[in-house]
């Protein structure tokens, strides 16, 4: 069993790797599964043929059924053909969780199109990179990303842009202030000029249905480019194959033995992001019914949900326990139905968990994932032994090892990089065979998490080999924030870096050093000001601190480092 241990990746048998893990696993959930070779889509369509009647949805009242997913996307699917899409093609997606995005994902992938995940709260400089680095000519779009889209429209990036609507899926009008996606404008404030290349998504429902499918073959064929930042700077486009997903949606689904087509999720994390994206994956393939929360930030709105629904699965980030733990009305709501309650994206504190189930009486378990693996691949078990402060165990079919710095596999106890080999992990970085290359050795995923494994197969996450930053459960790569400052005028220098946060986790603090003819004439908020025109709002900087210098190396390389070590200090961590 040991035998393995000092062995490189490279070179390893993955059959002698050892399983400890195995023996935890909970009752009824199986070491190996039986993937089977399928589209994506096919879930769904398989849904629309078993229940048809069943709802998949609840929008905010408004329910649609497996039948009625199934027939819309059908429809979107020939408007895409009809405009000449082709297999391979790329098509953004920039949705919140309304009922679109399913109808649209499922639309693409049944063209044969790549779905380029996109968070609608980008900047117009965001999107830029995107649309460019893709090479998306047609885009879904929350009527809110109007503002930022607007310019692009402008000069002429997209072949069709399709503005959706909250009120497409309302049977009354409804104007819900996302203050995230722009700022001080309501819904009904934007005033979209007709323009050829806009189109209304209604007008995609007077289309007929297609039956046609384009060809897939589900190892090798592309379904998700799934944008995740990386040292380097801006975003790099995880793909991720429609075999990749459907195994992962197995993965999930197959974690929990008691789930059935009866469960009801609350789907309260955004479907743009990989977690929220294969979360609902899961929750479909079983047939179980969503509740779609518009707005990820409406905690008053979840504990209504969960009462007037009895959901019974809750998937989240540590924000979201958070924030609804300081609810002061929370123990008016009965949220007894909540069985099933899973943490990802971030660290969840102990004493967050601890307090969830001292309140609701609900289990919350630790888990993890990464983009590239489409992205979970550890979860502690829902009713077995969880251990706090660990992110559980490897999934089924999912191998994981502790390596150092070359690739030699360390044994328990030990700390290395975290290393993951299993059917969910990405075919590779879009256009970027260095980066991949970096990451992807053997079948094997570098994630760039620092980790242990104790002695029964259970893994911690220790540290960050990168720099990265998660706030809120989102990623934030501190060179991105910092090539925005350096736009500033005013700015000789900077460096950024995540300090710790009791509710986001971690927040963004920027170190600026001013050019000397600014010095007393910029202030903090100045920064953040300008950021804010830049960036989305969970990368804005929330902390500035001027300095005379930042401390360099003797090439004069910004020692970050440094920087978090002072900072932890001032906190007395």
């Amino acid at each position: 069993m040991a035998s393995v241990y000092g062995e490189n990746i490279k070179d390893v048998d993955i059959s002698k790797i050892p399983k400890p893990w195995l023996k935890f696993y909970d009752k009824g959930v199986k070491p190996h599964i039986d993937y089977p070779l399928i589209p994506l889509y096919k879930i769904y369509e398989n849904n629309a043929k078993k229940f048809p009647d069943k709802v998949a949805f609840d929008f905010l009242g408004t329910k649609l059924t497996f039948r009625q997913v199934d027939e819309s996307s059908k429809k979107v699917a020939f408007f895409l053909y009809d405009l000449g899409v082709e297999k391979g093609d790329r098509i953004i997606v920039g949705l919140p969780n309304t009922p679109h995005f399913s109808i649209v994902a499922n639309a693409v992938l049944r063209v044969g199109g790549i779905m380029v995940q996109c968070n609608p709260i980008y900047s117009s400089r965001e999107l830029r990179h995107i649309i460019k680095d893709s090479g998306a000519e047609i885009m879904f779009a929350i009527e809110n990303m109007y503002p930022n889209l607007e310019p692009i429209v402008a000069e002429g990036a997209f072949k069709k842009l399709i503005i959706c609507r909250i009120e497409d899926y309302l049977k009354f009008p409804l104007n819900i202030l996302f203050k995230a996606f722009v700022k001080k404008k309501k819904v009904g404030d934007i005033k979209i000029e007709p323009r050829s290349e806009i189109v209304n998504y209604p007008e995609l429902m007077k289309y007929p249905k297609s039956e046609k499918v384009a060809e897939i073959d589900p190892k090798n064929d592309v379904a998700v480019f799934q944008y995740t930042g990386g040292t380097t700077g801006l975003p790099k486009g995880a793909m991720l194959t429609h075999y990749n997903l459907v195994a992962n949606a197995h993965q999930i689904a197959s974690w929990d033995p008691k789930a059935s087509s009866s469960d009801v999720y609350l789907g309260a994390l955004p479907a743009f992001h990989s977690y929220g994206f294969s979360m609902a994956n899961a929750g479909i393939l079983l047939g179980g019914k969503i509740i779609l929360v518009p707005d990820p930030r409406d905690f008053k709105m979840y504990l209504k949900l969960i009462q007037k629904h009895r959901v019974t699965t809750f998937p989240g980030v540590p924000t979201m326990y958070i924030a609804l733990l300081q609810d002061p009305d929370i123990k008016r709501y009965n949220l007894t139905s909540l069985r099933a309650c899973i943490s990802g994206a971030a660290p969840l504190p102990v004493e967050v968990k601890k307090r969830w189930e001292e309140v609701t009486g609900s289990k919350l378990v630790e888990g993890y994932g990464l983009s590239e693996a489409s992205p979970v691949t550890h979860a502690n078990p829902l009713y077995g032994q969880n251990k706090a402060g660990s992110i559980g165990l490897p999934f089924p079919d999912t191998l994981a090892v502790v390596v150092d710095d070359d690739g030699n596999i360390l044994p328990p106890g030990e700390v290395g990089e975290l290393a993951v080999y299993g059917p969910q992990v990405m075919k590779g970085y879009w256009m970027m065979e260095r980066e991949t290359e970096k990451v992807l050795i053997n079948g094997w995923l570098l994630t760039g998490d620092m980790a242990k494994m104790d002695e029964e197969g259970y893994f911690y996450i220790v540290d960050r080999k990168k720099d990265l930053i998660i706030a809120g459960g989102y990623n934030i790569y501190p060179r991105e924030v910092e090539e925005v400052l350096y736009e500033h005028p005013a700015v000789s220098e900077a460096a950024v870096i995540g300090v710790p946060d009791p509710y986001r986790g971690e927040t963004v603090k920027a170190f600026i050093q001013l050019k000397p003819e600014y010095k007393g004439k910029v202030t903090e908020q100045d920064i953040i000001n300008f950021c804010r025109d830049k960036l989305a709002p969970y990368k804005v900087p929330k902390l500035v601190e001027f300095r005379d210098e930042l401390p360099k190396t003797l090439v004069g390389k910004i020692l970050r480092r440094a920087l978090r070590e002072e900072e932890l200090k001032k906190r007395g961590k």
